[in-house]
């Protein structure tokens, strides 16, 4: 038998503010059609003045316990993956364990930025599988709205904010590829990478908040790539290849990307989950709400294997090939 990290339930939460493409063309020069054209977004959330990371990763929690039928005490570990946090510390984990009235295991933060919620679920899975932790939820949350030059047309009309939280639990399984919950991870990173996609600022390089700097066309041929063999990778690690995929559950950054990366690893967009439209690039918390809009429209069912993938500044990219 094999200690497996099964999912248990999953949430996610959207602030009210939707900001359409057009919002943007008071601020610089573009268009609805150039926004939709080249990124594939129509809209996006924006966080309140008095919202803060934690406050959104707490709303898609309650709705992944929820969603379980689970308290926040039947919980060991909460990791979240975030770019934003509230305070430089304490981690948006512990406020976050805080407002759920959580009394008991423990919480902790992880940035890899766009890719932070597969390596959180990649951390979640070892702390399970080695037993240092039954149940884990895993939240990607961010307010990136708070970090955008709203000059800067190439980056100030690509991301939103929002928050998805996923709960995996132990289960013995046989050990194959049949089983249910996270059968391979594969991670990477290269800092050599840094300049494509950065904050210009830090607490210990300019003590200011900064904002987010990205080139765009060498950081897309860096992700199709990328992300086609991190892919590709996951699958051979569980003994699997693309046509066992039910459904990619990719980053959502940009539909070029997506749809780049799916012709790479002959997969048809129908069997892709998309909500950039709706959402844009939401950074870590992405991978989860595509994944909590996928089950809850009936899309992604109990048994379907499932490929998330995603890529962010470091670089750092991963995938994770799991079983729902």
């Amino acid at each position: 038998m094999t200690r497996r990290a099964v999912p248990l339930g999953i949430g996610h939460y959207l602030p009210d503010r939707i900001v359409p493409n057009a919002y943007f063309e008071g601020l610089v020069d573009t268009s609805d059609e150039w926004i939709r054209t080249r990124s594939g977004i129509e809209r996006r959330h924006f966080a309140a003045d008095d919202q803060a990371t934690s406050d959104l990763a707490t709303r898609a929690a309650r709705a992944a316990l929820e969603n379980a039928g689970l308290t926040p005490n039947d919980i060991d570990t909460v990791i979240v993956a975030t770019s934003t946090p509230d305070l430089t510390f304490p981690s948006v984990a512990t406020m976050t364990q805080s407002n759920l009235g959580m009394t008991r295991g423990f919480a902790f933060d992880v940035q890899a930025v766009c890719a932070g919620f597969v390596f959180g679920l990649s951390t979640a899975n070892a702390l399970i599988v080695s037993g240092q932790a039954n149940r884990v939820m895993v939240i990607g949350a961010e307010t990136f709205s708070r970090i955008m030059d709203w000059t800067d047309r190439g980056t100030c009309v690509l991301f939103g904010d929002g928050a998805g939280a996923l709960i995996l639990g132990a289960e013995e399984g046989a050990g194959t590829s049949d089983d249910r919950g996270i059968l391979a991870t594969d991670l990477n990173s290269d800092g050599r990478q840094r300049d494509l996609l950065y904050v210009d600022g830090g607490v210990s390089s300019t003590g200011t908040i900064g904002k987010v700097r990205m080139q765009g066309n060498p950081l897309f041929r860096q992700a199709v790539e990328k992300l086609a063999q991190t892919a590709d990778s996951a699958l051979t690690k569980a003994g699997l290849d693309a046509e066992d995929v039910a459904w990619i559950v990719p980053h959502q950054a940009n539909i070029r990307i997506i749809q780049g990366t799916a012709r790479k690893m002959g997969v048809s967009m129908d069997r892709v989950i998309v909500t950039l439209q709706d959402h844009g690039n939401t950074s870590a918390a992405s991978i989860p709400l595509a994944m909590s809009v996928g089950v809850s429209d009936g899309r992604i069912r109990r048994g379907d294997l499932l490929l998330t993938e995603a890529i962010g500044g470091g670089l750092a990219w991963g995938a994770i090939a799991m079983r729902w």
